[in-house]
């Protein structure tokens, strides 16, 4: 028999989009967000061109993009700690809904940005995602 899969639906999480100048401060910033568990995971792109308008101007550069998977509840204080610690004057930070995943990954998730006093109390969260 065939195993059935079937995708959980995700409303409480969400995607995040930051760029930052290098991978250097894109390190620092997951990091930090990691640390304080408010992302589950932060994937680093170390090198993405930007093109952008700034200040009446096209501008273009090199950056890095961090992709963090978190929960809607994270969100003010991923938002408070990536404003605070950026070097950009105006950062960019988009979030995205996650529609669906997998079962055992949103529950990971949900363990991962859990408070440490509750965090990894369901039975899968042990286990370590494996990555794509």
């Amino acid at each position: 028999m065939r195993p059935v899969f079937q995708m959980k639906k995700a409303a409480q999480f969400s995607i995040v989009l930051v760029t930052a100048p290098d991978k250097k401060a894109a390190r620092k910033l997951a990091a930090l967000a990691l640390k304080g568990r408010l992302a589950a995971c932060a994937n680093i792109i170390p090198s993405v061109e930007s093109h952008y308008w700034w200040r009446g101007k096209i501008e273009r550069g090199a950056e890095a993009l961090i992709i963090f998977k978190t929960s809607r509840r994270r969100l003010p204080a991923l938002e408070k700690l990536v404003l605070t610690n950026h070097p950009y004057d105006t950062p960019e930070f988009l979030v995205l809904p996650i529609q669906a995943g997998t079962g055992r990954y949103l529950r990971w998730l949900a363990a991962s940005v859990a408070d440490v006093s509750s965090a990894f109390s369901c039975a899968d969260s042990t286990a370590k995602p494996k990555l794509l």
